[in-house]
Protein backbone atom coordinates (compact mmCIF):
# COMPACT_ATOMS: atom_id res chain seq x y z
CA UNK A 1 0.00 0.00 0.00
CA UNK A 2 3.27 2.03 0.25
CA UNK A 3 3.19 2.48 -3.51
CA UNK A 4 -0.64 3.24 -3.41
CA UNK A 5 -0.20 5.96 -0.65
CA UNK A 6 3.17 7.95 -2.32
CA UNK A 7 1.06 8.21 -5.42
CA UNK A 8 -2.09 9.42 -4.17
CA UNK A 9 0.53 12.25 -2.34
CA UNK A 10 1.80 13.46 -5.79
CA UNK A 11 -0.93 13.85 -7.66
CA UNK A 12 -2.75 15.74 -4.61
CA UNK A 13 -0.09 17.92 -4.65
CA UNK A 14 -0.12 18.11 -8.02
CA UNK A 15 -3.35 19.19 -8.16
CA UNK A 16 -3.32 21.51 -5.24
CA UNK A 17 -0.50 23.42 -6.50
CA UNK A 18 -1.95 23.61 -9.97
CA UNK A 19 -4.61 24.77 -8.94
CA UNK A 20 -3.38 27.26 -6.28
CA UNK A 21 -1.26 29.24 -9.01
CA UNK A 22 -2.97 29.30 -12.01
CA UNK A 23 -6.73 28.86 -11.72
CA UNK A 24 -8.87 32.36 -11.48
CA UNK A 25 -10.46 32.82 -8.42
CA UNK A 26 -13.45 31.25 -9.90
CA UNK A 27 -11.83 28.26 -10.78
CA UNK A 28 -9.71 27.80 -7.53
CA UNK A 29 -13.32 28.08 -5.52
CA UNK A 30 -14.90 25.50 -7.54
CA UNK A 31 -11.91 23.37 -7.53
CA UNK A 32 -11.90 23.73 -3.30
CA UNK A 33 -15.97 23.38 -3.97
CA UNK A 34 -14.91 19.45 -4.57
CA UNK A 35 -13.04 19.53 -1.27
CA UNK A 36 -15.93 21.04 0.49
CA UNK A 37 -18.41 18.38 -0.72
CA UNK A 38 -16.27 15.43 0.43
CA UNK A 39 -15.38 16.99 3.38
CA UNK A 40 -18.81 17.39 4.38
CA UNK A 41 -19.94 13.96 3.64
CA UNK A 42 -17.38 12.80 5.60
CA UNK A 43 -18.21 14.34 8.42
CA UNK A 44 -22.13 13.30 8.18
CA UNK A 45 -20.51 9.83 8.33
CA UNK A 46 -18.39 10.79 11.46
CA UNK A 47 -21.91 11.82 12.79
CA UNK A 48 -23.98 8.65 11.77
CA UNK A 49 -26.12 10.63 8.87
CA UNK A 50 -27.59 7.46 6.70
CA UNK A 51 -25.51 7.00 3.46
CA UNK A 52 -27.83 9.17 0.87
CA UNK A 53 -28.21 11.94 3.84
CA UNK A 54 -25.25 12.43 3.65
CA UNK A 55 -24.95 13.27 -0.05
CA UNK A 56 -27.91 15.67 0.52
CA UNK A 57 -26.38 16.86 3.55
CA UNK A 58 -23.37 17.88 1.52
CA UNK A 59 -24.73 18.73 -1.70
CA UNK A 60 -26.55 21.62 0.27
CA UNK A 61 -23.58 22.83 1.96
CA UNK A 62 -21.64 22.90 -0.96
CA UNK A 63 -24.30 25.45 -2.23
CA UNK A 64 -24.29 27.42 0.82
CA UNK A 65 -20.43 27.74 0.52
CA UNK A 66 -20.45 28.87 -3.14
CA UNK A 67 -23.44 31.01 -2.74
CA UNK A 68 -21.53 32.85 0.52
CA UNK A 69 -18.18 33.13 -1.43
CA UNK A 70 -20.11 34.52 -4.59
CA UNK A 71 -21.80 36.63 -1.95
CA UNK A 72 -18.93 38.26 -0.71
CA UNK A 73 -16.75 38.69 -3.81
CA UNK A 74 -14.42 36.09 -3.59
CA UNK A 75 -15.25 34.13 -6.17
CA UNK A 76 -14.14 37.29 -8.20
CA UNK A 77 -11.08 37.76 -6.31
CA UNK A 78 -12.38 39.98 -3.17
CA UNK A 79 -10.90 40.20 -0.02
CA UNK A 80 -13.02 42.47 2.31
CA UNK A 81 -16.37 41.60 2.50
CA UNK A 82 -17.48 42.58 6.41
CA UNK A 83 -19.89 39.59 6.50
CA UNK A 84 -17.12 37.13 6.33
CA UNK A 85 -15.98 38.28 9.89
CA UNK A 86 -18.93 36.77 11.03
CA UNK A 87 -18.74 33.23 9.69
CA UNK A 88 -15.05 33.19 10.83
CA UNK A 89 -16.03 34.73 14.33
CA UNK A 90 -18.47 31.95 14.38
CA UNK A 91 -16.06 28.95 13.63
CA UNK A 92 -13.52 30.01 15.21
CA UNK A 93 -15.56 30.90 19.10
CA UNK A 94 -16.61 27.28 18.67
CA UNK A 95 -13.06 26.34 18.38
CA UNK A 96 -11.46 28.49 20.83
CA UNK A 97 -14.21 28.12 23.49
CA UNK A 98 -16.69 25.21 22.30
CA UNK A 99 -14.03 22.30 21.26
CA UNK A 100 -11.57 22.95 24.47
CA UNK A 101 -14.94 21.95 26.50
CA UNK A 102 -16.27 19.15 24.78
CA UNK A 103 -12.61 17.62 24.54
CA UNK A 104 -12.59 18.27 28.50
CA UNK A 105 -16.23 17.10 29.30
CA UNK A 106 -16.85 14.49 25.78
CA UNK A 107 -20.60 14.21 26.49
CA UNK A 108 -21.10 10.75 25.81
CA UNK A 109 -24.85 11.22 25.95
CA UNK A 110 -24.88 14.03 23.51
CA UNK A 111 -26.23 12.97 20.25
CA UNK A 112 -24.03 13.19 17.21
CA UNK A 113 -26.32 13.74 14.64
CA UNK A 114 -26.79 18.00 16.82
CA UNK A 115 -22.87 18.20 15.32
CA UNK A 116 -24.39 18.59 11.90
CA UNK A 117 -24.69 21.76 11.58
CA UNK A 118 -21.55 22.70 13.33
CA UNK A 119 -19.54 20.74 10.55
CA UNK A 120 -21.59 22.81 7.73
CA UNK A 121 -20.60 26.23 9.87
CA UNK A 122 -16.73 25.15 10.61
CA UNK A 123 -15.97 23.90 6.36
CA UNK A 124 -17.98 26.21 4.64
CA UNK A 125 -15.77 29.04 7.00
CA UNK A 126 -12.52 27.15 5.98
CA UNK A 127 -13.87 27.14 2.42
CA UNK A 128 -14.39 30.55 2.11
CA UNK A 129 -11.02 31.28 4.34
CA UNK A 130 -8.85 29.39 1.73
CA UNK A 131 -10.08 31.17 -1.10
CA UNK A 132 -9.72 34.21 0.64
CA UNK A 133 -6.52 33.74 1.80
CA UNK A 134 -5.54 33.11 -1.80
CA UNK A 135 -7.14 36.10 -2.65
CA UNK A 136 -4.57 38.14 -0.72
CA UNK A 137 -1.85 36.33 -2.07
CA UNK A 138 -0.84 32.27 -2.31
CA UNK A 139 2.18 32.92 -0.84
CA UNK A 140 -0.45 34.11 2.33
CA UNK A 141 -1.97 31.28 2.45
CA UNK A 142 1.06 28.64 2.40
CA UNK A 143 2.66 30.59 4.98
CA UNK A 144 -0.32 29.68 7.41
CA UNK A 145 -0.48 26.22 6.36
CA UNK A 146 2.74 25.66 7.22
CA UNK A 147 1.98 26.56 11.11
CA UNK A 148 -0.47 23.33 11.00
CA UNK A 149 2.41 21.33 9.22
CA UNK A 150 5.75 22.06 10.64
CA UNK A 151 3.56 21.86 14.22
CA UNK A 152 2.67 18.38 13.01
CA UNK A 153 6.08 16.96 12.13
CA UNK A 154 8.09 18.86 14.95
CA UNK A 155 5.54 17.21 17.62
CA UNK A 156 6.04 13.96 15.98
CA UNK A 157 9.67 13.60 16.84
CA UNK A 158 9.88 15.49 19.49
CA UNK A 159 7.15 12.93 21.21
CA UNK A 160 9.08 10.38 19.82
CA UNK A 161 12.21 12.10 21.10
CA UNK A 162 11.28 12.85 24.97
CA UNK A 163 8.04 10.77 25.11
CA UNK A 164 6.32 11.62 28.75
CA UNK A 165 2.78 12.50 29.67
CA UNK A 166 0.03 11.68 27.24
CA UNK A 167 -1.57 14.82 26.24
CA UNK A 168 -5.15 13.55 25.84
CA UNK A 169 -4.95 9.29 26.21
CA UNK A 170 -8.45 8.93 25.76
CA UNK A 171 -8.51 10.23 22.73
CA UNK A 172 -5.28 9.91 20.79
CA UNK A 173 -2.82 8.14 22.80
CA UNK A 174 0.00 8.80 20.14
CA UNK A 175 0.01 12.73 21.58
CA UNK A 176 2.05 13.92 23.75
CA UNK A 177 2.44 16.93 26.17
CA UNK A 178 6.34 16.67 24.64
CA UNK A 179 5.34 16.65 21.52
CA UNK A 180 3.13 19.73 22.01
CA UNK A 181 5.93 22.10 23.42
CA UNK A 182 8.33 20.67 20.35
CA UNK A 183 5.42 22.34 18.23
CA UNK A 184 5.19 25.41 20.31
CA UNK A 185 8.86 25.77 19.74
CA UNK A 186 9.19 24.72 16.41
CA UNK A 187 6.40 27.55 15.48
CA UNK A 188 7.94 30.32 17.44
CA UNK A 189 11.30 29.81 14.93
CA UNK A 190 9.41 29.77 12.50
CA UNK A 191 7.64 33.04 13.33
CA UNK A 192 10.68 34.61 13.48
CA UNK A 193 11.98 33.43 9.71
CA UNK A 194 8.64 34.83 8.93
CA UNK A 195 8.77 37.94 10.41
CA UNK A 196 12.66 38.50 9.46
CA UNK A 197 12.88 37.12 5.64
CA UNK A 198 9.36 37.91 4.64
CA UNK A 199 8.22 40.90 6.68
CA UNK A 200 5.81 42.07 3.54
CA UNK A 201 3.47 38.74 3.93
CA UNK A 202 2.90 39.83 7.96
CA UNK A 203 -0.51 40.70 8.08
CA UNK A 204 -0.80 45.01 8.21
CA UNK A 205 -3.36 43.92 11.20
CA UNK A 206 -0.39 43.20 12.94
CA UNK A 207 1.97 45.41 11.63
CA UNK A 208 -0.28 48.86 12.57
CA UNK A 209 -0.50 47.60 16.40
CA UNK A 210 2.23 48.99 18.64
CA UNK A 211 5.07 46.44 18.69
CA UNK A 212 4.43 45.56 14.71
CA UNK A 213 4.93 42.52 13.55
CA UNK A 214 6.17 41.07 17.20
CA UNK A 215 1.95 40.01 17.08
CA UNK A 216 3.14 37.29 14.94
CA UNK A 217 4.44 35.59 17.72
CA UNK A 218 1.14 35.37 19.63
CA UNK A 219 -0.63 34.87 16.64
CA UNK A 220 1.29 31.46 15.99
CA UNK A 221 1.05 30.25 18.92
CA UNK A 222 -2.63 30.49 18.98
CA UNK A 223 -2.98 29.02 15.34
CA UNK A 224 -0.84 25.96 16.60
CA UNK A 225 -2.50 25.46 19.64
CA UNK A 226 -5.77 25.61 17.50
CA UNK A 227 -4.57 22.65 15.16
CA UNK A 228 -3.79 20.78 17.81
CA UNK A 229 -7.39 21.17 18.92
CA UNK A 230 -8.50 20.27 15.72
CA UNK A 231 -6.52 16.86 15.17
CA UNK A 232 -7.79 16.02 19.10
CA UNK A 233 -11.45 17.15 18.09
CA UNK A 234 -12.15 15.02 14.64
CA UNK A 235 -10.10 12.09 16.52
CA UNK A 236 -12.48 11.98 18.87
CA UNK A 237 -15.51 11.82 16.72
CA UNK A 238 -13.50 9.04 14.87
CA UNK A 239 -13.41 7.22 18.12
CA UNK A 240 -17.14 7.99 19.26
CA UNK A 241 -18.19 6.81 15.53
CA UNK A 242 -15.98 3.57 16.00
CA UNK A 243 -13.90 4.41 12.52
CA UNK A 244 -10.21 4.56 12.10
CA UNK A 245 -10.17 7.10 9.24
CA UNK A 246 -13.20 9.78 8.32
CA UNK A 247 -13.58 8.33 4.60
CA UNK A 248 -11.45 6.59 2.04
CA UNK A 249 -11.72 9.62 -0.82
CA UNK A 250 -8.20 9.60 -0.78
CA UNK A 251 -6.55 6.66 -0.87
CA UNK A 252 -4.09 5.26 1.28
CA UNK A 253 -4.56 8.65 3.31
CA UNK A 254 -7.88 8.08 4.30
CA UNK A 255 -10.71 10.64 4.07
CA UNK A 256 -10.26 14.95 3.33
CA UNK A 257 -10.71 15.35 6.90
CA UNK A 258 -8.07 13.39 8.12
CA UNK A 259 -5.73 15.25 5.77
CA UNK A 260 -7.01 18.61 6.96
CA UNK A 261 -8.41 18.49 10.11
CA UNK A 262 -5.73 20.71 12.23
CA UNK A 263 -6.48 23.26 9.64
CA UNK A 264 -9.99 23.86 10.20
CA UNK A 265 -9.59 26.04 13.16
CA UNK A 266 -6.34 27.47 11.64
CA UNK A 267 -7.24 28.65 8.76
CA UNK A 268 -10.59 30.86 9.35
CA UNK A 269 -9.37 32.19 12.23
CA UNK A 270 -5.94 33.37 10.02
CA UNK A 271 -8.46 35.05 7.27
CA UNK A 272 -10.19 36.68 10.58
CA UNK A 273 -6.92 38.64 11.32
CA UNK A 274 -5.99 39.25 7.77
CA UNK A 275 -8.99 41.37 7.96
CA UNK A 276 -8.87 43.58 10.51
Amino acid sequence: MLHVRVLTAILMLAAFVGALFFLPPLGWGLFLAVLLFGGVREWARLVRVYRVSRYVFASIATALGLWFAWLSGLLEGAVGDERLQYLYGAASLFWMIGAPLWLRVRPERFPLWALLPLGALILVATYCALVHLRNIGPGVMLMFMAVVWIADVAAYFSGRKFGGRKLAPNVSPGKTWAGAYGAFVATAIYAALWIYLLPELVPAALTEKPGGALWMFPLIALLTAASIIGDLFESILKRRAGLKDSGAMLPGHGGVLDRIDALLPVLPLAAWVSMQ
